[in-house]
């Protein structure tokens, strides 16, 4: 058993960059229509895990896109693997890390599975939502594992924020996850990529170019499927705006470390911007990339900022002691 080396210590740390990376370029794969790069819905092997019946298709816009996607998405897989079988070779004893590292890996080759669905299904909404929603869980896994490997054999005590500080924390991450997985479904209403897309009939204007206000209303939930689509990814962004405050002012006031607190003011200026980015992705008449892209971007980095925050709040164990068969081992193969 050891401390796990710096060179541990940076792939998991370019693993959770890349995971990020990963994110956005599969909002890269949205904004540009290249969902279905590889070939349209139902195009089984072919079109996952191959890309139009080959593993090098020919060069297009949308399928180079798309491929780039699952390039990296590859680069991924591999990351969490190594660092699985890394963990449980030099780590055992690092329950927190052997742990998340085999929950990456499990959770990587989901999302492969889910990712294949998607594209089988002609970007089925639910799908959408949930392959996004599943890559935030896998961004949060990839940053536990950051925190892990930074910790000792003595472990690390949780940060103490003061009373029902940790439990704010989780319920923002939840309504966070919540308005992101929201968010997801109302993107995939526009059926991007698809023969039946519609950039003006989906989720994203359902309540015209209006905000916070909708439709004469505040929201106005009612008997039309779009609108209350939209409407509930606003819900949970409010719940989560008011949350994330109170989270912020707390930590800001009893200042209980200050990783805590560096990140609360990182949470705060997100935040201001993430609420400008959704107000003028709606306020404006015409769809722009770059300005959805951002938003996608924005709210991963909320996410992996408010990860991170909420980490710091739980205690790492002490390691386990080694197997005495397994420390000889290790030694043998030093020498």
């Amino acid at each position: 058993m050891s401390t796990p080396s710096s060179a541990f210590r940076r792939l998991a740390s370019w693993t959770a960059v890349a995971t990020f990376l990963l994110i956005v370029l599969g909002g890269v794969v949205r904004v540009s229509e290249s969902g279905l790069g590889c070939g349209p819905g139902g195009s089984g092997t072919r079109g996952w895990p191959l890309c139009r019946g080959d593993l090098m298709p020919g060069f297009s816009l949308h399928t180079g896109i798309e491929y780039a996607h699952r390039a990296v998405a590859s680069i991924v897989v591999v990351e969490m693997f190594v660092l699985a079988v890394w963990a449980w070779r030099r780590h055992r004893g690092h329950r927190w890390l052997v742990r998340a590292t085999v929950a990456g890996a499990v959770l990587i080759v989901a999302q492969a599975v889910l990712g294949a669905a998607t594209v089988e299904k002609n970007l089925d909404e639910p799908l959408v939502a949930a392959h996004l929603g599943l890559a935030m869980l896998l961004f949060a896994v990839a940053l536990l594992v950051v925190r892990a490997s930074r910790v000792d054999e003595g472990g690390a005590p949780g940060v103490d924020g003061g009373p029902r500080f940790r439990q704010l924390a989780i319920a923002t991450q939840a309504l966070l996850f919540g308005a992101i997985v929201a968010g997801g479904y109302m993107a995939g209403t526009e059926h991007l990529g698809r023969a039946d897309q519609r950039l003006t009939e989906g989720a994203h204007h359902a309540c015209g170019h209006a905000f916070p206000a909708c439709n004469g209303g505040f929201l106005p939930f009612g008997p039309h499927r779009l609108v209350n689509i939209h409407l509930t990814h606003r819900v949970f962004v409010y719940l989560f705006s008011i949350a994330a405050i109170s989270l912020i002012v707390l930590a800001l006031r009893r200042r209980p470390a200050g990783t805590v607190v560096r990140a609360a003011k990182v949470l705060a200026g997100l935040l201001v911007l993430q609420i400008a980015l959704g107000g003028l992705n709606v306020w404006l008449t015409h769809e722009y990339e770059l300005l959805i892209l951002a938003h996608l971007a924005t709210a991963t980095l909320l996410w992996g900022t408010l990860t991170t925050l909420s980490l710091q709040l739980f205690r790492i164990p002490r390691a386990a002691p080694q197997p005495s068969g397994q420390l000889t081992t290790e030694r043998a193969v030093a020498a």
